[in-house]
């Protein structure tokens, strides 16, 4: 199994790629993320989607389903560890910060695994708040999976951009007031796997989300 050392040289690559775009807010494309190795590993981890309910347009109405890459997967999945290492590594921090121009000094690394089905949707919000930075990182590869993207939009709730939904690939952007993005309700066929990575401030509550709770980053 590739080691954190292959992903964060992975990762430096690819922000060293990311393509800028400014509207309907700063945000960063961004491809080839993680070795191909880990992306596959990541995808294929084995826990089952959660049913589909009445999720209100919000991931945390169903936080009791939620998983992480919390110290118990990274120890129990090589892929969950050495993904979340890359991102703790001072060398990726470094990075982040100097594209996005976020302060993640003293932040905390939080990673969520998704598993999305039909039926869900998600909300315009903004993510801004505790969260500094965030990236998706999407993972599935079903055919007609091109339409899965994240929607980007005013903060009319009008989706201006749909990012578009290739394995492997994802998107950038630091939360901020004008951050609104979401996801239109529209068929899944299969399952709408990706990570979303956040740094967050040290007063993040639910501690067992974090990759190392005791350990903010540098």
């Amino acid at each position: 199994m590739t080691g954190p050392g292959h992903v964060a040289r992975q990762l430096l690559r690819a922000l060293d790629e990311a393509q800028p775009a400014a509207l309907p807010f700063r945000h960063w494309r961004v491809a080839a993320l993680l070795p191909a190795e880990i992306a596959s590993a990541i995808a294929v981890l084995p826990f089952a989607p959660p049913a589909v309910g009445d999720s209100q347009g919000k991931r945390e109405t169903n936080n009791s389903t939620r998983i992480f890459l919390s110290p118990a997967n990274r120890s129990r999945f090589p892929a969950c560890e050495a993904v979340a290492a890359a991102l703790q590594g001072d060398n990726v921090v470094d990075r982040v910060q100097q594209l996005c121009g976020a302060a993640l000094g003293g932040a905390y690394l939080r990673i969520e695994y998704c598993q999305d089905t039909d039926g869900f949707w998600l909300e315009p919000h903004t993510d801004i708040g505790a969260k500094l930075f965030t990236m998706l990182i999407y993972l599935a590869t079903e055919e007609g999976s091109e339409d899965w993207g994240t929607d980007l939009m005013t903060p009319e709730g009008d989706v201006a951009a749909r990012v578009p939904y290739r394995a492997n690939t994802g998107v950038i952007f630091i939360p901020g007031s004008d951050s609104w993005h979401g996801f239109r309700k529209r068929p899944i066929a299969g399952v709408r796997r990706s990570l979303i990575v956040n740094y967050v401030k040290p007063e993040w509550r639910s501690r067992h989300e974090l990759a190392f709770p005791s350990q903010p980053v540098a």
